[in-house]
């Protein structure tokens, strides 16, 4: 599995879904363990929560950047 595309696909469904995005808020772990479909010990999961969680702020500061200087 290619983990760097696999947390690409999860961010750009937790973006799109916003009742996705509420629940990936409240229950990381379980929306992460659901979206790959692989029952992984917490402690792999972890990883993977927070690198989408870094990769959902850093498109949100990107986006935000982007709104000051015109480009979106």
């Amino acid at each position: 599995m290619d983990i760097k595309a696999k947390i690409e696909e999860i961010v750009e469904k937790i973006k799109s879904d916003k009742k996705l995005g509420e629940k990936f808020q409240k229950d990381p772990i379980k929306v992460i363990e659901d979206l790959i479909g692989i029952d992984l010990p917490n402690e792999q999961l972890e990883g993977i929560v927070d690198a989408v969680k870094a990769k959902i702020n850093l498109d949100n500061i990107g986006n935000m950047f982007g709104g000051l200087f015109g480009k979106k």
